[in-house]
């Protein structure tokens, strides 16, 4: 078994990278997150893991759906799926995702930069885990406590 990093193709959007197990999750994912979010812009990408084994993708923006099935390409895990999230967040649309009955895991939503641990054997892959943006430089003091809770407040999460 070889195991390998895969460091995934974006901008400045948002990525969920999570396990579904039928080609129906493409509908569905799409229908959750514009009933969760009409005004985001998405591109999403499946990996088949049985049959004709294809990415099956859709989404509203061309450029971040393109990004999602070349992103799906380099991992090739049977099953994983990939979104490509702009003006929208990740808390906005996830609650709506993990409705969908046929996921099964979320491994990552983020706007960091994300790598993805990827298990390779006989020709087959799967995801162990992932890297999501940097380790830390130290642990917060008061000032960055308070400058935490005044951004949320500022950003509508918190009253």
């Amino acid at each position: 078994m070889d195991i390998i990093s895969v460091r995934l193709e974006k901008e400045e959007e948002n990525v969920i990278l999570g396990q579904s197990h039928f080609i129906k999750s493409v509908e569905d994912i799409y229908e959750s997150i514009e009933s969760a979010s009409p005004s985001a812009k998405f591109g999403l990408a499946f990996c088949e893991a049985s049959g004709k084994r294809l990415i099956r993708f859709d989404g509203n923006d061309k450029l971040l759906t393109e990004r999602a099935i070349r992103n799906a390409m380099k991992i090739g895990a049977g099953h994983s799926f990939i979104i490509h999230l702009k003006d929208a967040f990740p808390i906005n649309v996830l609650p709506h995702i993990r409705n969908v009955p046929e996921i099964l895991n979320i491994y990552a939503a983020t706007s960091n930069d994300l790598s993805v641990i990827v298990a390779e054997d006989s020709g087959r892959r799967g995801i162990i885990g992932v890297i999501d943006g940097e380790g830390p430089l130290g642990v917060e003091g008061e000032d960055d406590i308070r400058e935490r809770q005044e951004f949320l407040r500022k950003i509508g999460y918190k009253r």
